[in-house]
């Protein structure tokens, strides 16, 4: 309020989490001009609704309750119209409250106090008008001496108004002294602590995991240690001051989280973290926003393929290389070819693509399917140990061809092949469950238990995918990083198909955003494959650890030594080379309308 009543300030920027004060900042403020300094003013809500919500709910009840305003305007029933519910006339000046969807209201009158509340709410566009922001901030420019505030909690990360608006402003933040060692600090989420319970375990009883204790949570000072507790915290708090990251020009900007507010515990932060990380992304979506006043980060824009494509390494298609510990495969089925890729797992989720075959033919006859039958027999040599390594699981797409994949499933090995389908991220927020029973074709009967297919929430994985897939080698001699995909010499087709979709925030017509992902090719049967094979290996991943490991490195030493064989280069595949030798050639043109 300092700053918007100062004369040098010309915008004012909030970006705070929800519930902490900033509304109220600017009913002060629109009360402040009715009465000291008179002025056409604007108040741009995220709709027309809104806008009639906030007269009737906030206005109206200041304008009653403040003496100084009681007779600065007319009754809401006097004759002359002078105050309506969105239009509201005093001497000197008037109140004109929009809803950020209507351009007609944005650009109906010059006005020299602008109040935008809730920026990240409105729409991409006024009507056909353009950004609703700027559309009000034209309405300005006649005045010398004119005020922009901007209100909001932000949203995600690229697409946040007020995120922007914070970035290009002198950025203040609010510190606040330790009651212990009196240091300057801001308050951070990471420095709130809690308790867990210990876990129990008895003979001949059921173990119990350990268990969160949010009444226990506190404010940790990150200089000395101590712990601040709620009361401790929000004295501390009357005692801060306000700190500019940048230099001051005409912008002033101000952040504030929850953790400033003196009407939230600790312990309610915590209870409303944890209940977030339970129920998946966009519950933790809500927290970060609402509660922590940060930007929400979706990590799903494509990384650069030619930057995979440079960090190439130099070992054997179809060998696996020494850090892997077992194989999983990603079949996805086209009308007239299987594409497959076999991928390699080793500690920390370490991962290399061992080979990717595509298998041509008819997947309506028997012969690709054959083909495809003999991949899982093939055995392929590991680096170190020389030891023949079979695929310890298939993943394979059902949704074309769907009869087919289920027939050919019923003859595959027990447990090595799992038929899947994708979901929604909407529909849960595991990534793989099953198996459930379907309904197989067989001759011209049909069996209602006749496959298990397992669900993917294909968009988990993909987030996965492109986290790891930008990390960057190791360097200094460093290990490589946690989740680190490693490529052999593929053609650069590969790695545009790995890298050919990207997660956008859609906005429904219920207001909430939602994510989904869209091509931005033709063609991304790679990338497909990899979520089946990520999806074939969540099982042993998730119990993966130094001792299964281990195992896993004996067992592969064992079965060197009664196999006899030494280290070779690329086995020779069962396909013909006529099946395999243009892997990236453009599919067959066909009629259908699926393909």
């Amino acid at each position: 309020m300092d700053a918007v009543s100062d004369a040098s300030v010309e915008t004012v920027v909030i970006k705070s989490s929800s519930q902490i004060g900033k509304s109220e900042i600017g009913l002060n403020m629109v009360g402040y001009h009715i009465d000291q300094d008179p002025a056409p003013m604007m108040v741009v809500l995220p709709t027309e609704r809104d806008a009639e919500s906030w007269s009737k709910d906030r206005f109206a009840p200041m304008v009653r309750d403040t003496e100084r305003l009681r007779g600065k305007l007319s009754g809401p029933k006097s004759r002359d119209g002078s105050n309506k519910i969105l239009h509201k006339k005093f001497i000197g000046g008037q109140l004109t409250l929009v809803g950020s969807n209507a351009p007609s209201g944005l650009a109906m009158r010059p006005i020299r106090i602008l109040l935008c509340d809730e920026v990240d709410r409105y729409p991409a566009s006024a009507g056909a008008e353009g950004d609703p922001v700027n559309l009000a901030k034209k309405r300005t420019v006649t005045f010398w001496n004119r005020k922009i505030i901007m209100v909001s909690t932000p949203t995600i990360k690229g697409a946040s108004r007020i995120d922007a608006a914070w970035e290009n402003s002198d950025k203040r933040r609010y510190w606040v002294p330790c009651p212990h060692c009196n240091e300057y600090q801001t308050l951070r989420w990471e420095q709130v602590r809690w308790d867990k319970s210990q876990g129990k375990k008895g003979k001949g009883k059921k173990d119990t995991a350990s268990r969160h204790l949010p009444e226990t949570a506190h404010y940790v000072c990150e200089h000395c240690g101590d712990i601040w507790s709620d009361p401790q915290r929000w004295a501390t708090i009357r005692l801060g001051e306000w700190r500019a990251e940048n230099p001051f020009v005409d912008t002033a900007g101000f952040h504030l989280n929850e953790i400033y507010s003196p009407w939230i515990k600790l312990e309610k932060m915590v209870r409303e973290f944890l209940a977030a990380k339970e129920q998946g992304e966009e519950a933790m979506k809500a927290f970060v926003n609402t509660s922590l006043g940060e930007v929400f980060e979706i990590r799903g824009e494509a990384p650069e393929w030619e930057r995979i494509y440079n960090r190439r390494e130099d070992y054997s298609i179809g060998t696996v290389p020494e850090g892997g510990l077992f194989l999983t495969a990603g079949a996805d089925v086209q009308k007239d070819r299987i594409e497959v890729e076999v991928v390699a797992w080793g500690r920390r989720r370490e991962s290399w693509s061992v080979d990717y075959r595509i298998l041509h033919g008819d997947t309506s006859r028997t012969n690709v399917w054959n083909k495809l039958s003999a991949m899982l027999e093939e055995r392929f040599i590991h680096a170190r140990t020389g030891a023949g390594m079979v695929i310890d699981r298939m993943a394979i797409d059902s949704g074309y061809a769907t009869q087919e994949v289920y027939s050919w499933w019923r003859t595959t090995p027990l447990g090595r092949v799992m038929p899947v389908k994708g979901r929604e991220r909407e529909q849960g927020s595991y990534p793989i469950t099953g198996p459930g029973d379907v309904e197989v074709k067989i001759g011209k009967r049909k069996r209602k238990r006749g496959a298990k297919v397992w669900t993917v929430t294909g968009s988990i994985f993909k987030a996965e995918l492109y986290g790891n897939l930008r990390q960057g080698p190791p360097e200094d001699g460093e290990g490589f990083p946690h989740g680190y995909c490693h490529f052999p010499m593929y053609e650069p087709e590969f790695f545009k198909q790995l890298t050919a979709e990207q997660a956008i925030t859609r906005v429904k017509k219920n207001g909430f955003a939602r994510v989904e992902w869209q091509k931005t090719r033709e063609r991304n049967e790679a990338l497909d494959c990899r979520v089946y094979a990520r999806a074939a290996a969540e099982h042993e991943l998730i119990r993966m650890n130094e001792r299964v490991a281990r195992n896993k490195e004996r067992k592969l030493e064992e079965n060197a030594k009664l196999e006899n064989v030494k280290q070779a280069p690329t086995p020779s595949s069962p396909l013909e080379k006529s099946d395999t030798e243009s892997l990236w050639a453009e599919p067959v043109l066909s009629d259908d309308p699926w393909l």
